[in-house]
């Protein structure tokens, strides 16, 4: 009895603490913005208003932003899911040609990389810089996520795969009628992995893009993140009327920032619930084998 009281009353702190950082952030977004300002709002809404979010409306390329970020997130991902459960389907064929190694050097590829320079050149060189197609391309072929489809794919019975090849499928027929719907547990899983790491993604954005039009949502928070900064710094330096204005403006920046940082949480956040049964399942079935 000692055990489960400790138990649940730890694990309850433990929750608490990793659901007041989100909550906090949103009673922020939803109190008046010179209490948010002095700092004095911390566990309940004071003086409950939803302009922040309405004003968000208002905020320069923020719809431009939100929309690329949802286009990458759902093009990226179904690209990289469909490919993670092609290849990691062929790899599992021995008779694939030269299988050995191009699964090596699939693999190889998680432990070295070339670095930021090379990276950017790259790019360059192929003529990605400002172009949305930066966003999609280099994430369809994800290594880990190929490694887990495979090792997935490996635990489902080889009979099933025999009897439809006796009776005429091919290997196209099979992944589409046989192995892709039986692998929704661990592509549903890889979907989150690739999900949240387009939707959080904000390094491409930065180095790659100088169009503001293909700014990400995270890339913009970033700006404003910096603008908060900035404007700290002219009011420790300005006289009393200039600082005066930079403290509008910083406070109206801070509450931008608490908002933004309110919307790029909301969707990944959606998301779980719904995926929970498939990722709990897929990651521990994908992990089993070496």
């Amino acid at each position: 009895m000692v055990f489960y009281i400790f138990n649940y009353l730890f694990f309850t702190l433990f929750t608490v603490t990793c659901i007041f950082p989100f909550w906090y952030l949103f009673v922020n977004t939803v109190s008046r913005n010179d209490y948010v300002q002095r700092g004095i709002v911390n566990f309940w809404p004071k003086g409950f208003n939803i302009q922040n979010y309405l004003a968000l409306k208002e905020v320069s390329d923020l719809g431009s932003a939100f929309i690329i970020s949802v286009s990458r997130t759902l093009i990226g991902t179904a690209l990289m899911v469909i490919a993670s459960a092609f290849i990691g389907y062929l790899v599992t064929k021995q008779e694939m040609w030269h299988r050995s190694f191009w699964y090596r050097f699939l693999v190889i590829t998680m432990y070295f990389n070339a670095g930021l320079i090379p990276w950017y050149m790259n790019f360059a060189m192929l003529g990605m810089t400002n172009h949305y197609s930066a966003y999609i391309i280099p994430a369809i072929v994800a290594p880990y996520n190929i490694i887990l489809v495979k090792t997935y794919i490996e635990s489902i019975p080889a009979e099933l795969e025999e009897s439809a090849f006796i009776d005429g499928a091919s290997y196209m027929m099979v992944f589409r009628k046989l192995i892709w719907p039986l692998s929704k547990p661990i592509l549903a899983t890889i979907a989150i992995f690739g999900a949240v790491g387009h939707w959080n993604s904000f390094q491409d954005s930065l180095i790659l893009m100088s169009d503001s039009k293909l700014f990400t949502l995270q890339h913009r928070l970033y700006i404003y993140l910096n603008q908060s900064s900035n404007l700290g710094t002219l009011m420790d330096s300005a006289d009393s009327s200039t600082a005066k204005n930079a403290m509008e403006q910083a406070m109206n920046s801070k509450v931008i920032k608490y908002t933004i940082s309110m919307i790029s949480v909301i969707p990944i956040l959606c998301v779980y619930p719904f995926m929970q049964r498939y990722f709990e399942k897929g990651i521990m079935l994908g992990a089993v084998k070496g």
